[in-house]
């Protein structure tokens, strides 16, 4: 005979087969037990990847995991500035911290692992020129590629000048911008006569 709860273990695991990253809510709402996540973990069927997420052991997951992760848990936050940087490719920047935007009124969200860099942002600078990628499973809201060029300039003092120009030579030399949208993104953000000069040079 099976032993008491592993119908629910298996099922718990099938969603996690579901669901790269697992939280204890998402059992929850389906009236699942969540103590069985710590006896999965306990037998090595699951492993704990971050405070209140699990997945399933050695399962491969994206190099943009954490984002993932804190999107779980910081929902009405949109990847920002140098790790929105990372996800579309432009520059040379790795940072160690995941860099979102959240509402200026908002407390700061407490997360140990991983490390969160908090950006307050209202108005047209926190909900224009988002786009939502799925990563490990996840809706993940980032800026797209104009909107975090413009937001290096802005926040040109946090992540330095050298940073910025960087993101807008490279960005412009892949073709992941364009001047409409930066001028666009530039006037939310209030850097029109920042950035100027250097669109002017590189469109030129």
């Amino acid at each position: 005979m099976p032993a008491p709860g592993s119908a629910l273990e298996q099922a718990v695991l099938a969603l996690a087969e579901q669901r790269p990253l697992l939280r204890a809510r998402d059992l929850a709402a389906l009236g699942l037990p969540t103590m069985a996540l710590s006896r999965l973990v306990a037998a090595g069927r699951l492993e704990r990847v971050a405070r209140g997420l699990y997945s399933l052991p050695g399962r491969p997951l994206s190099e943009h995991r954490s984002l993932a992760e804190v999107a779980l848990r910081v929902p009405q936050g949109v990847v920002c500035l140098l790790s929105a940087l990372r996800v579309h490719g432009i520059g040379t920047q790795a940072p160690f911290e995941v860099w979102m935007a959240i509402p200026h009124h908002s407390p700061t969200p407490r997360i140990d692992q991983p490390a969160l860099r908090a950006i307050r942002m209202s108005g047209a600078a926190l909900s224009e020129g988002v786009e939502t990628l799925q990563i490990d499973g996840v809706g993940v809201a980032v800026f797209n590629a104009s909107k975090t060029v413009a937001d290096c300039f802005k926040y040109r003092n946090k992540i330095g000048l050298d940073v910025a120009l960087e993101a807008l030579r490279d960005g412009w030399a892949q073709r992941k911008l364009t001047a409409d949208a930066l001028w666009r993104y530039a006037a939310i953000d209030r850097v029109s006569n920042v950035i100027r000069p250097y669109l002017e040079s590189i469109a030129a």
